[in-house]
């Protein structure tokens, strides 16, 4: 909110350079807010698709979770009013790759009762299907895995 005010008191000043300037900003502040918040929804669909890949089964609170975590990365991307995507593929592609770790991490802890470490689990499934189901649920390819 501060800076809207500081934006309208930079326009009626006439500086525009300025103006321009915090406008850049802005634009740039609001899109990490976006990627922060596809980020956390990676995380949940990562989560969810390395559990089903290692255990080889999935369960319908799985399935729901994906559902919900790919309904809110379309959402939250999506521009509204301009259209298009705020995340260009590439960097929806690097935002998911990003959340990988993190959620073979919670996977280690939650896949076969938390029994493996983050490396095992890792062991038992391939990334780089993960990422491209991932890529694909996001896009609307409804690949099942």
């Amino acid at each position: 909110m501060e800076e809207l005010l500081e934006l309208k008191q930079l326009l009626l000043g006439g500086n525009i350079q300025s103006a321009l300037l915090l406008v850049e900003e802005m634009t740039e502040m609001s899109k990490d807010d976006k990627l922060n918040k596809i980020s956390s929804f990676a995380k949940i669909l990562l989560l969810h698709l390395i559990k089903r890949q290692a255990e080889k089964k999935t369960t319908r609170s799985w399935d729901v979770s994906i559902e919900n975590a790919v309904y809110e990365i379309q959402k939250t991307n999506r521009r509204r009013k301009a259209g298009g995507n705020y995340l260009l593929m590439e960097e929806l592609h690097e935002a998911i790759s990003d959340a990988y770790q993190v959620a073979l991490s919670s996977a280690s802890a939650e896949a076969f009762g938390g029994c493996y470490t983050m490396e095992q689990i890792g062991n038992m499934v391939d990334r780089t299907a993960i990422i491209d189901q991932a890529m694909s649920l996001i896009l609307g390819n409804n690949q099942e895995g």
